[in-house]
């Protein structure tokens, strides 16, 4: 099957352009703001405290969220949202900054992108066909890690060489894009929908039906819990600046390895017919991206810090592939912005919740304590994975 037989439809090239936008000026916008409440503040606690405000909305909102999703035409969902992505983008580029300015935006951000998650990934399935999904899922995640390489480095140059004001406003400019793709889309919304009002516990049908699909409960879990405690994204800044020396422009590089590995990896997975033990291969992922942050944690080179996080990204993006294509595939459309929303659920916690995790740890004990800590404990629950998940040891894509 040819690998970029995807490209080949309008609606998947024009949601691909926005989801590598979006992406883009999302990872702009956290390496500015992660800079100027670090340089403001000299704070652990308030560089973590970011992924709490920013899980706080999803977890608020995502399964209502979800619930639109499945209920009204996903394309305006997506465009409304954008909307208020840009308005957000706008303030932070020309309103005086804070940390409760910054700190507003992001929540304002996350609360949009709670409800734009689970509608763009429920069009994904609808703008390709069934054959092609699992090459379009890998393609969104390149397209996803080319912007998280191009994201912070390019706002690495943009803050040493002009400024985090420059920063917002590429930011502000990928937001408009965005929404020029967004608006190119057709509509895509259940047609199945019944009038009458949804029964009560209608929102909650995503995680029922998560909750009786044991394999996609096992393999969202063990995202949640390896990259809760094995992200160390949060303190880079603390590493560029105390550790390692580097100052901001080695800060947009550290932020952009992982990428760099993911993207290799994706690369690598998009030309692959299909991967055969799937459960296997996802466990070892996890086991190797738990020891390639141990080994950041306590490197005290540069080129060995980013050979780490490079693997750390490879290692994550076998689990994001995986992961997709089993929710999409094992998911009817009826209730597919449900699921997704339970999924994006598992993701943020995972990702905001890591942060805070790191923020505290290491205000408590050190950056090198909490980023070695979280590590192993990765690998720990890769092997507790391994040894009390039947579906998961078995799965065969």
């Amino acid at each position: 099957m040819n690998a970029y037989a995807p490209f080949r439809f309008r609606d998947y090239r024009y949601l691909l352009a926005g989801n590598l936008l979006a992406s883009l000026g999302l990872q702009m916008l956290s390496v500015a703001v992660s800079w100027d409440l670090y340089v403001e503040t000299k704070s652990a606690l308030v560089l973590g405290n970011v992924g709490f405000v920013q899980v706080t909305p999803f977890l608020m909102f995502a399964l209502f969220a979800g619930h639109i999703a499945d209920k009204y035409d996903r394309r305006r969902i997506m465009v409304t949202t954008q909307l208020l992505l840009l308005g957000a983008s706008l303030f932070l580029a020309f309103a005086p900054r804070s940390v409760l300015s910054i700190y507003s935006c992001l929540f304002l951000t996350a609360f949009a992108r709670s409800f734009q998650g689970p509608a763009r990934l429920a069009v994904l399935p609808h703008v390709v066909p069934p054959e092609l999904l699992t090459k379009a899922i890998t393609w969104n995640s390149s397209a996803q890690e080319i912007s998280n390489v191009g994201g912070p480095a390019l706002a690495g140059l943009l803050l040493a060489s002009l400024g985090s004001q420059s920063v917002y406003l590429a930011q502000v400019g990928c937001a408009l894009a965005v929404l020029f793709c967004f608006s190119r889309l057709r509509s895509y919304t259940e047609k199945d929908v019944p009038a009458a009002p949804p029964p009560p516990g209608a929102l909650l049908e995503g995680v029922r039906f998560v909750w009786k699909h044991n394999l996609l409960l096992a393999v969202m879990s063990l995202d949640l819990f390896a990259v809760l405690f094995g992200g160390a994204v949060a303190l880079l800044p603390i590493y560029a600046v105390e550790i390692l020396h580097t100052g901001v422009t080695g800060l947009g590089w550290l932020r952009a390895a992982p990428s760099v590995g993911a993207v290799s990896m994706a690369f690598i997975l998009s030309h692959r017919h299909r991967i055969r033990d799937a459960g296997p291969i996802l466990l070892f992922a996890v086991a190797g991206f738990g020891a390639a942050t141990v080994v950041f944690g306590l490197s005290r080179s540069m080129p060995l810090s980013l050979a780490m996080l490079v693997l750390t990204g490879a290692c994550d993006n076998v689990s994001v592939v995986l992961r997709s294509s089993l929710v999409q595939m094992k998911t009817p459309d009826y209730v597919r912005g449900r699921v997704n929303a339970v999924n994006s659920i598992f993701i943020s916690c995972s990702n905001q919740l890591g942060a805070v995790e790191s923020g505290w740890t290491a205000g408590w004990f050190g950056p090198v304590v909490s980023v070695v800590g979280g590590g192993l404990a990765t690998v720990l629950i890769g092997a507790s994975f391994a040894f009390g998940s039947s579906s998961l040891r078995q799965w065969k894509e």
